[in-house]
């Protein structure tokens, strides 16, 4: 049983930041690609930043150079540091971890306000 649990959501204001947090527990491999997604209403759930048990990261381009997502590999916890946000990163925000099958957190809202 692998269990995702994120914290840090809430409501910004536009140019603000926020760092969200996912801590992984139970039967998890030894350092799994992890990530964030995010879905806002109507739309699909699209993926935000991932990173490898090694380090290596990818972003969306809407994300690209305002989103930073790190992990402790220690804590077996993920990151995603988000600055200068928009309302249009208004969504809630999934933690994923790739353990021969995808697992998901329960998502945490992120609300920006223009």
């Amino acid at each position: 049983q692998v269990r995702l649990v994120e914290s840090g959501g809430g409501l910004v204001q536009a140019g603000g930041s926020l760092r969200l947090s996912c801590a992984a527990s139970g039967s998890i491999f030894s350092n799994p690609a992890m990530g964030w997604y995010r879905q806002a209403p109507g739309n699909q759930r699209e993926l935000v930043a991932t990173i490898t048990g090694g380090g290596t990261t990818h972003y969306a381009d809407s994300v690209k150079g305002r989103f930073t997502i790190s992990r402790d590999n220690v804590k077996n916890t993920v990151y995603l540091q988000m600055n200068s946000l928009k309302p249009e990163d208004t969504a809630v925000y999934y933690c994923w971890a790739l353990m021969g099958y995808s697992y998901w957190g329960q998502g945490t809202q992120v609300t920006v306000s223009s």
